[in-house]
């Protein structure tokens, strides 16, 4: 589907298209998933419209969820990547050499805990003892731990049943657990499918990020072609916001999901993106310090060691 950005947007794009010296990569592989900003970037072709001529090459890779992103990004096999906000956290504590380059503001409405239409459970209190699904590391583990902490409840009182997406909405579907932690359009597929009844979404318990990752050597060594890429996710976000429709039909065609199902993701989802701050470090630190607390994962976690130095040169 063709797709035409404004016309300051193409000026500002080529205003703060930095150089790419031979000394940079001449490929960069990035890893998306299917309600990332760069699914869109992916279906309209800009980066490879912007590095053409530069004689770089983009590559990319599709995964059913954050932590396993990760885990090819930590191998070498993606430069650049986009999760939630819990996975980098798991990725810090198992030595991922990471870096946060950007993030997109808080979008708490986008995941949620949900249960079957005829349910019996009515509350997250009501999940003491229960079955809820969700994908190891991902940004709903952190929806989890604070919700039941909300509730009076530890991770300890739930039964957590680890399955990325596709399984977790099967064994949903089919009784096999109570309860969902899941994301959009997961959520707004589940929800308009089985009439899922939601228990809770994020707001008021966690933000909700959407970071933009990289390996340190991508970032250290090809600096120029990570800004690029920093700078394409601001000009596509402000695009994606005000064309929701175009949006909503390219995301379906790209996904193969129902354009219904993006219409609810999209009217509940904000895909402007800021460089990183020490407040939004500071919130991610929050959330790796419940991790460890609760052992989700060994030991301490500092996150701010995974600053660019293209930001702590500021």
């Amino acid at each position: 589907m063709k797709k035409i950005y404004t016309l300051s947007l193409v000026v500002s794009s080529l205003l703060m298209a930095p150089t790419i010296s031979s000394a940079e990569q001449s490929v960069v592989t990035i890893g998306y998933q299917k309600a990332s900003l760069f699914t869109i970037i992916k279906s309209q072709n800009t980066l490879e419209k912007k590095f053409s001529s530069q004689g770089v090459k983009v590559r990319w890779v599709e995964f059913p969820a954050g932590p396993q992103l990760l885990e090819g990004l930590n191998i070498g096999s993606v430069d650049i990547g986009a999760t939630g906000d819990a996975p980098p956290i798991f990725a810090q504590a198992a030595k991922a050499d990471l870096i946060y380059l950007a993030h997109s503001v808080a979008n708490p409405k986008n995941e949620a805990i949900v249960v079957p239409a005829n349910s019996a459970i009515h509350s997250v209190a009501d999940l003491k003892g229960k079955r809820v699904a969700l994908n190891k590391g991902s940004d709903v583990n952190y929806l989890l731990v604070a919700a039941l902490q909300h509730a009076g409840l530890s991770y300890k009182d739930i039964q957590p049943v680890y399955l990325p997406p596709a399984d977790a909405r099967a064994a949903f579907q089919k009784g096999a657990v109570d309860a969902w932690a899941i994301w959009d359009p997961y959520y707004a597929e589940v929800s308009q499918v089985t009439h899922a009844r939601t228990l809770t979404t994020a707001e008021g318990l966690v933000p909700h990020y959407s970071f933009f990752l990289s390996s340190r050597k991508f970032a250290e060594g090809s600096p120029k072609l990570a800004l690029e890429v920093v700078n394409t996710l601001k000009e596509s976000g402000q695009w994606a916001n005000s064309h929701k429709e175009e949006t909503a039909k390219l995301l379906s065609a790209a996904t193969g999901l129902n354009i219904d199902y993006w219409h609810t993701t999209l009217a509940r989802l904000d895909y402007t993106t800021k460089r990183m701050t020490p407040d939004v470090f500071a919130q991610q630190q929050t959330l790796a310090d419940a991790f460890s607390k609760i052992h989700l994962i060994p030991g301490q976690v500092q996150v701010n060691r995974a600053t660019w130095s293209q930001d702590a040169s500021h």
